[in-house]
């Protein structure tokens, strides 16, 4: 299983990605390109269950952490995706202290939580129950989700919750909460950014911030501002920049040779 959950614990710098293609040979490729962890987005893609299983096998098979962002705080689905072999589950719209505690009650097994015990694939198909138990209470990874102003205003008590391992700003939805959806330099929403920066230095476990534009300058700016836990770009994005950048270098080429002829 992953160490994921010491760095974490350590606040080390780990930077990840998205994934929502369901072709299974871009899973692959994106797990052996030097992420340290990599996110299947189960909200806003069209994944199916299946696809979803079949990329946790092949990321897990790279030696990469896998977490899977769920559709809402809805503990059978969590469930679910812990017993196909997630490492982790981030949970969207976590906007207060009552849905952190729901999300960590859905991961752990009793006594800490409320997660019914199956057998699948986490627990090598019913070979190793004992060892998966262990595991799940001790190194299983929750990480909730801030994007909505309403969670920016009782940050303090969803803080509070034991059991979360981090925390993650989604922050399209958050600038869209405010009213200014993808407005990042508007000032409303530059003054909560500017607010959660202060709130990351006094917060004890690490915060992350989905750096969705795929360039690597933002990123260190992110670093720069506190945050540990990157998600770094999409799957679709990374094919697409790549594609638009190069076709335009040979067009701009072309249009300069003719201009020589």
């Amino acid at each position: 299983m992953s160490n994921l959950k010491s760095k974490l614990k350590r606040k080390e710098i780990t930077i990840g990605s998205w994934i929502t293609l369901g072709d299974p040979a871009i899973a692959e490729i994106m797990a052996k390109s030097g992420f340290d962890w990599l996110v299947i987005d189960m909200e806003h893609s069209a994944l199916s269950n299946n696809q979803a299983q079949e990329i946790i096998r092949i990321i897990d098979l790279c030696g990469i952490t896998t977490l899977v962002r769920v559709m809402d705080h809805n503990s059978n689905a969590i469930k679910k995706f812990m017993d196909m072999g997630a490492h982790s589950v981030i949970i969207p719209r976590v906007n207060s202290k009552s849905d952190a505690e729901k999300v960590v009650k859905a991961v752990k097994y009793p006594p800490i939580g409320t997660r019914g015990v199956g057998l699948f694939r986490a627990h090598n198909y019913s070979l190793d129950l004992n060892t998966y138990q262990k595991w799940n209470q001790d190194k299983s990874i929750v990480i909730v989700q801030i994007e909505h102003i309403e969670a920016i205003n009782n940050i303090k008590s969803i803080l509070s919750v034991e059991g979360v391992d981090g925390y993650i700003i989604g922050p399209y939805d958050l600038s869209a909460s405010m009213g200014y959806p993808g407005e990042f330099e508007h000032p409303e929403v530059k003054k909560v950014l500017n607010t959660l920066k202060e709130i990351i230095k006094n917060t004890k476990k690490p915060w992350g911030y989905h750096e969705v534009n795929p360039d690597p300058n933002s990123v260190i700016n992110r670093i720069n501002d506190g945050y540990r836990f990157i998600a770094f770009g999409v799957d679709f994005l990374f094919f697409s920049t790549i594609c638009k950048d190069k076709i335009s270098l040979v067009k701009q080429q072309i249009i300069q040779n003719t201009k020589c002829q």
